[in-house]
This record gives structure tokens, C-alpha cells and sequence, in this order.
């Protein structure tokens, strides 16, 4: 298991102490000889206890397991889907930052394979692979590992969901803030594997243990639902003996997610976690399965080792929990099977996986294309000097998901539900491939809306997947009509790190702070609370707040943020700046501008991110909700997927927000409404 890990070095000079070799703000307990942070769930683990105190502990888990384990293995409760085996479906997220396919961390879907074969073949003990053992205690767990084949929405899918999410590399924090909850599909029904490149290159992967039991007694809270799953870094998942791809190794056959696996099904370290075995051997068994040999402590390589000798027999270098090289592992023990199956029988996001039906194909149809939309990685920023920047061209990914070959497609798009373009695809996907299309006119900011119209000569037959829409930023300055502002910053631990300045557009410095006191790490502090500025009118601000140490608001485990406000308008919302990466004492600096000169943005205010329409689904009635106090749009009118015009009107009250949509046929359409000071496009079905 490798966590993500910032390396924190410290430094004599600064009042502070950030420890090296850490992840999620806690020392790391092993890493093997050749510099690797083999697996960091047991500091994760540390960090979920202490984020969430209702969390069993690790005693807690272990009471309420051991009794069901021997039921276990009493009865050999193997229940599961089919003939005794568990199936259990997969999906991995491939996160990368815009890379070509099959470059750097966007790894190929047939890497991603390979993690999945060689992880049934371990899990099942298969003969004639890696996998096999001839150990006396060596078992066929019984669990097998399958790509998913439906997605969340209910279509086809190879279970590979590739997410560009503009950023060349990870921490463990921002990992569990932003990619697991950005991307995670059902927990209940999927097992969530992310490949990601962690911003740490030693550091290999980590996984969440299960939820708690719900039984009478014990506190059932785990960890959070949508952060569950395993991550490991993309060089390190899959096998180079069953592909090419981006490898390390010895890391390099696929083991450092099957030892995630293992964790994620409830196993222990080997050794779990105690090195006292010089005084008490029995104490460095403390795995919970009496049939692993007694270890002091993680092996590396693959040498023959007695860490522990006044228990009897060498460690069991080959078992899968242990940190020695990919190539030596090949065993899960008897008792790590009982485990496991008892977690997949009892613990209730496990438990569900056995009966999820996500790993069978759906039934499939000849010609069935599916689009999605990229996430825009070069959006330009508003400035006081650019107030209105250029949008990027918008890129979408268009998947084959029909049994033939898809060799042309017919795109059909639109901005805000504005003019509609066309485009015509050639070109050769097999099933499940893709390719990324550039649309032109699409240069701005706003909703994207794109339906396919006809694939391979005739009609897509899959309507359900062949239509979405994204928005893609405001394109312009924050604005206030106010001359009075409201500013609160919150920092991590270490205030010294901290200072910040609010200047206008000529320069001139108008407000500024820092850097504050520390406190004791792991808390964020208020550095700055409800401190009123008074800025002229008609000008153009820019707020700059600095961290010496290159981190951002962040210490391994608090993140800070900060605000400005205008009465109930949100100018500024910074609620995670964190860096990871950049060298000791490297400054960064976050930047935020906004406005209150009307002239430089006449096109929307932040309320309008609060509007939105309902019930949507809609079968005779759309309401649209406007927020207290806001300004009522003057006109309102209705587009279909086309960009057609259906319906336009003049608002004059709340009424004219309630709109009967009984008459319209079923499908996409889009509502704008819109005043002087701003427009809001929003999207709805129709059924």
C-alpha cells in the first residue's frame, strides 16, 4: 500500500517543525529499503480515527469480527453470487491531466486489465500464474475482481472512467477532498480503484478498511462513503509481464493493488504494526490470522528473513501484506481468506458489492455511440486588465460503446442553447475505444450542450447516453455593486507562513496582513475574522495571499481557506489551496480579482449560481428558483437540444417563473433567463 505523501523537510530556521517522511500529517512507520512508501493505509486509517471519533478503533473492529470469523470457518459461509465464488465489480477511475492516451499517467486500458487479471489470479490462487502457491496454508480465496459493464446511469461501460482533472500530480489530502469525491461512483455497488500520479514518486498506494459492523454495542461509523476504495500510483498498477505501460519497478506486476485489496477487505500488515517481538513474539502476530508466521516488522526484497526469532519459522516473505518485491509475493493464508469472506459477508459496503449486478452486460446494440465533455485545462482567468478572457475550445470524448465498429458519427452542439453547429466524425473505434474531438465555436464561456444525431450512417440506438451538457465558468470578473466588503481568512497551523495584500488595479497596496502566530499542527487557526474593507467605487481589485513554505493553507492534514463578501454576494470563495511538490521554503501565491465597477461585467453576478430550476426531471411543470433578495430576470425563453426556439417571454413577477411544460415533447431543452445585469442558462428534461 503507498499513500500519497508530502514530504515535509524541516527547517532550523522557522519556528515550525514539518516532519519528513510523512502522509496525511503523521509520520511514516515503514519504507523499504529501497526508499519506497510501500503502503500508507495504517496512517490513513490514523487520520480517518482522528477526523472522525464516532470511527470504530481498531480493538472496536476486531471484536466484532473475530466471533463471525469463526462462524466463518465453522459453516464455510461462502455466499456469493454463483457456484461459491464472489464477484465483485470494478471500476477505475484513470486520473491524468490531459495527456495523450497511453502517455504518463492516462494510462491504456490494457494496464488497466492487467491489474484486474493479476488480481484474480492472486485472490483465486490460480495455477499456472504468479498467482499459484504450493504452501501447505496457501488458499483460493474464492473472490474474483470483474471491470464493471454497467455505469451509474445505467449504460454500457468498460469500467474504465478516465477523468481529466488539470493537474499534473496529487497529494494524499487532495486526493480524498477532490478526486475520490469528484469521481466516485456508488461504493455500494462498485469497488473504486484510482490510478493517479502521485505528487510523491515513492510513495505506492493506500486503501479505506471496511465500514463498521451496524451491530448493537459498537459504534457503526466508518469511513466516509465517498471516499472509499484503493488508490495506487499509475506506475505501479498493472503487470508489465501481461503488457507494455508506464512501469517501475520491482513494483511493477500488479501486487501493490492486490495488497490495497487486501486491506480494503479487512487484512492486517503482516506483522500488524508491532515490533515487539524481542520480548513477546506473539505480539508481532497481532495480523489476526494465527497462520501467518510471527514478523517483527515489513521485509523488502526478496530475502529469505527471521525478524522475529523467538517465534518459530522465517516470515512469510511471499504473502501479500507484507512490502517485499512484487516478484516474491504469491500467498493469501487460510485465515486471510476467512477474513476477507467474513468482511464480504458482514460489512455493509461489502457486503453489497456480492450483490451487485454492475459486472453483467446489459444487452448491447450494433451501432451505439456515447459522448462525454472534457474538463477545460486552460481556461484563462479574469483579470482587472482582462476582464472578459477568451473561453478555450471545448473538447469532448466520443466513446464506441456498439458491437461494431464505429466509423462515423454526427454531432450536434450548441452554446447556452445559441446557434447549433455540426460535426461530422470519421474514423475507425473499435468496441469501448474512444477518441477526443476539438469543436469548433466554442470559444466561450457558459454551458456546452452536445447530442449525437446519427451514427455509422443511421440512428444511434441507445438514446440514453448520447446527450450531455457542462458549464465552463463565468468568463468575467466577480462583481458587487458595493463599496463595502467583508474579508475572513483561515489558516492552517502554521500562521507564520501566512501573509496577503489586496491592491487596486494601479498597484498601490490598500489592505494587508501576516504573517501570524503557529499553533500545534493538525488545526486551522482564523487568521483574519470579518475584517470590513472600504473600497472605492468603479475599481478593480486583486487579492494576493502568499505561503512561504509551499504548501498553501495546508499542513498535511488542516486546510485553511478564506472569503470576501458583499452583504449576501460571494466575491472570493478559496476553499482549497494546497500545493505539494515545490521545495522548502518555495513561495506560492493564490490570486483572486473582482469588481465593483459595473462597466467590467455586465454579464453575470455570483447569485446566479444559486438559481436553478425544478422538479427536473419535469413531466407538466418547471418552476425556476430565484434566491431571496435577488434581482428578477426581465425575459425567459426555452430552446430545445437544436438550439430551436420553443418559447420566449417577458417576466414580470414570480408567476412568469412557473412554466407549463405539458405541451412540449419529450427530451432536452434549456431555459435562459436574463436582465441588463445577467444571463443563467440551465438545463432540463423533459419526460
Amino acid at each position: 500500500l503507498l499513500t500519497f505523501i508530502f514530504l515535509m523537510i524541516t527547517s532550523l530556521s522557522s519556528a515550525q517543525e514539518k516532519k519528513q517522511n510523512t502522509v496525511f500529517g503523521r509520520p511514516v512507520k515503514h519504507i523499504t529499503p529501497s526508499g519506497h512508501i510501500r503502503c500508507a493505509t495504517d496512517e490513513y486509517e490514523e487520520y480517518l480515527q482522528e477526523n472522525n471519533p464516532k470511527r470504530m478503533t481498531r480493538d472496536q473492529f476486531e471484536n466484532w469480527l473475530q466471533p463471525l470469523i469463526e462462524k466463518q470457518q465453522q459453516f464455510d459461509m461462502l455466499s456469493s453470487q454463483s457456484g461459491g465464488i464472489i464477484y465483485i465489480p470494478v471500476v477505475v477511475h484513470v486520473i491524468h491531466n490531459g495527456d495523450a492516451y497511453g502517455t504518463n499517467e492516462n494510462i491504456t486500458d490494457a494496464q488497466v486489465q492487467s491489474q484486474i487479471t493479476v488480481m484474480t489470479q492472486d485472490f483465486r490462487r490460480m495455477l499456472g500464474t504468479p498467482g499459484y502457491n504450493t504452501n501447505t496454508v496457501g488458499a483460493d480465496t474464492q473472490i474474483e475482481f470483474v471491470l464493471a459493464k454497467v455505469d451509474p446511469n445505467g449504460n454500457p461501460t468498460n469500467g474504465i472512467n478516465r477523468v481529466n482533472l488539470c493537474q499534473a500530480s496529487w497529494s494524499t489530502g487532495d486526493i480524498n477532498s477532490t478526486v475520490k469525491t469528484s469521481t466516485i461512483w456508488d461504493p455500494t455497488l462498485y469497488m473504486n480503484m484510482w490510478s493517479v500520479n502521485f505528487s510523491d514518486p515513492d510513495l505506492l498506494g493506500y486503501a479505506q478498511f471496511p465500514d463498521g459492523s451496524t451491530l448493537g454495542g459498537l459504534n457503526a461509523s466508518g469511513g466516509a462513503a465517498n471516499t472509499d476504495g484503493v488508490v495506487a500510483g499509475y506506475r505501479f498498477f498493472g503487470s508489465s509481464d501481461l503488457t507494455t505501460g508506464n512501469f517501475a519497478p520491482p513494483f511493477d506486476k500488479g501486487r501493490t493493488m492486490t495488497h490495497e485489496v487486501g486491506h480494503f477487505l479487512g487484512l492486517r500488515h503482516i506483522w500488524g504494526d508491532n515490533t515487539n517481538c524481542t520480548v513477546n513474539p506473539t505480539d508481532s502476530a497481532k495480523d489476526y490470522c494465527p497462520d501467518t508466521p510471527a514478523t517483527a516488522g515489513p521485509n523488502g526484497g526478496c530475502v529469505t528473513a527471521n525478524t522475529c526469532p523467538l517465534a518459530p519459522g522465517n516470515d512469510m516473505i511471499e504473502n501479500y501484506m507484507d512490502y517485499t518485491d512484487d516478484s516474491c509475493m504469491n500467498i493469501f493464508t487460510a485465515d486471510q481468506k476467512a477474513r476477507m469472506v467474513t468482511v464480504m459477508n458482514n460489512s455493509p459496503r461489502r457486503a453489497s458489492l456480492k450483490t451487485s449486478t454492475k459486472d453483467i452486460a446489459i444487452a448491447l446494440f450494433a451501432n451505439d455511440a456515447e459522448v462525454k465533455i472534457e474538463n477545460s485545462c486552460s481556461s484563462v482567468e479574469p483579470t482587472c486588465s482582462v476582464p472578459n478572457p477568451t473561453s478555450p475550445a471545448k473538447i469532448i470524448s466520443l466513446y464506441n460503446r456498439g458491437t461494431n465498429t464505429l466509423t462515423s458519427a454526427t454531432l450536434s452542439y450548441n452554446m447556452n442553447g445559441g446557434t447549433n453547429y455540426t460535426n461530422s466524425w470519421t474514423g475507425s473505434l473499435a468496441p469501448n475505444a474512444f477518441a477526443y474531438i476539438t469543436l469548433a465555436n466554442t470559444n466561450t464561456a457558459g454551458t456546452l450542450n452536445v447530442s449525437i444525431t446519427n451514427v455509422n450512417g443511421g440512428a444511434d440506438a441507445r438514446a440514453t447516453n448520447n446527450t450531455t451538457s457542462k458549464s465552463f465558468g463565468t468568463g468575467s470578473l466577480a462583481y458587487a455593486n458595493a463599496t463595502t466588503f467583508t474579508f475572513n481568512l483561515i489558516g492552517d497551523s502554521y500562521g507564520t507562513e501566512v501573509t496577503w495584500t489586496l491592491k487596486n488595479q494601479a498597484g498601490a497596496t490598500l489592505y494587508s496582513g501576516g504573517p501570524y502566530t503557529n499553533q500545534t499542527p493538525g488545526a486551522t487557526q482564523p487568521l483574519v475574522t470579518n475584517q470590513s474593507w472600504t473600497l472605492p467605487a468603479n475599481g478593480c481589485y486583486y487579492l494576493t495571499v502568499n505561503d512561504s513554505w509551499g504548501d498553501g493553507l495546508f499542513d498535511g492534514s488542516a486546510q485553511g481557506s478564506y472569503t470576501v463578501t458583499a452583504g449576501s454576494t460571494t466575491l472570493v470563495n478559496v476553499a482549497n489551496f494546497a500545493a505539494s511538490g515545490n521545495p522548502a521554503n518555495t513561495l506560492i501565491s493564490r490570486v483572486s480579482y473582482f469588481t465593483n465597477n459595473a462597466s467590467l461585467n455586465n454579464t453575470s453576478f455570483d447569485f446566479t449560481g444559486d438559481i436553478y430550476v425544478y422538479p427536473n426531471p419535469s413531466r407538466n411543470e418547471l418552476n425556476i428558483s430565484i434566491p431571496e433578495g435577488a434581482e428578477l430576470p426581465k425575459t425567459l425563453a426555452i430552446t430545445n437540444s437544436l438550439g430551436q426556439s420553443i418559447m420566449t417571454r417577458k417576466v414580470e413577477n414570480n408567476d412568469n417563473l412557473n412554466i407549463n411544460t405539458s405541451s412540449l415533447s419529450n427530451g432536452v431543452y434549456f431555459v435562459t433567463i436574463s436582465n441588463e445585469n445577467y444571463t443563467k442558462t440551465l438545463r432540463f428534461i423533459k419526460e
